[in-house]
């Protein structure tokens, strides 16, 4: 099954990647130009959550968050989002930038009735078992092996908010720098808050300082909270806390390859490619009013 997906997985980022190169070039002041970086606070669409965005945090819409996916950071089109919560402009073109993708997954009421028991150390070493294991598919499918260091940070639920947060440290093939996976699950009423980050691990302690903000400026609106839940009327997931963090089935883990990370979620078939920005710009914007080829290599 993962070879299957891999192998599909490969033929469309080829295809992507001709289809990126033939696009009309346009320089990174143009494209930066074309993005709307709201401020304040940002009722989320569908209704259900709101971004109340303290001074120097930006806010990007769906279509303009699927603009710097696919343009700027070379995913293959279709994303589905609610959005993305970034510090400012800058943030999409440096190499060391960061954001934050937000998502909603609505599966039900999630019951937080076995947080405190939950032992995340046994966790761990399941999901490492799971990965090597993996491993031997993604290789013979001509992808690097990927190795789930440990906890960057364990994870950790905040039940009078219902937030859930924790991070993963990730080893892709001999890539020297690791990566660092940091994951927020906010839960409410009919289903889950989905913010996903990706960096590297020397990013770590300043991703830590962010965090507590991110936490602080996400929230479901009145009659969408945890606290509204309805028991005669509402459904109740059919996984809880353990599984947000463990992954809901073992083909929501994660497919990586070699060019970066695929963070694949089937049920929406989410692809999202983190790739050196720097790079990306170099190869695919022409700068200033150039207009040489592209780079290719």
């Amino acid at each position: 099954m993962y070879r299957r997906i891999l192998v599909c997985l490969g033929a469309l980022l080829a295809a992507f990647s001709v289809a990126a190169q033939e696009q009309e070039q346009i320089t990174a002041e143009e494209f930066l130009a074309s993005l709307n970086f709201q401020k304040g606070t940002i009722t989320l669409p569908g209704g259900v959550a709101s971004l109340t965005l303290p001074a120097g945090f930006h806010y990007l819409s769906p279509e303009d968050t699927e603009s710097v996916l696919v343009t700027a950071w070379g995913n293959p089109p279709g994303n589905e989002t609610l959005g993305m919560l970034l510090k400012g402009p800058e943030d999409i073109l440096a190499d060391e930038s960061w954001a934050v993708v937000i998502a909603y997954e609505e599966d039900g009421y999630v019951s937080d009735e076995n947080a405190d028991s939950i032992d995340y150390a046994e966790m761990l070493s399941d999901m490492q078992e799971s990965s090597r294991e993996s491993n031997e598919a993604r290789v013979e499918a001509g992808y690097d092996e990927v190795e789930l260091v440990g906890w960057a940070a364990t994870p950790r639920y905040d039940k009078a908010a219902n937030k859930l947060y924790w991070a993963k440290e990730l080893r892709f093939g001999s890539i020297d720098v690791n990566t660092l996976n940091y994951n927020v699950r906010i839960l409410g009423r009919k289903g889950v808050l989905v913010l996903n980050l990706v960096a590297t691990m020397p990013q770590l302690q300043e991703i830590e300082t962010v965090i507590p903000t991110v936490l602080a400026m996400t929230n479901f609106n009145p009659g969408h909270r945890y606290a509204d839940f309805d028991p005669g009327v509402d459904e109740v997931a059919a996984y809880g806390i353990g599984a947000l963090v463990a992954g809901k089935i073992a083909a929501k883990a994660g497919l990586f390859a070699k060019l970066g990370v695929f963070l694949l979620a089937l049920k929406k078939f989410w692809i999202f490619i983190i790739i050196g920005v720097a790079a990306f710009f170099a190869r695919f914007f022409r700068r200033g009013r150039s207009k040489e080829s592209p780079a290719t290599s």
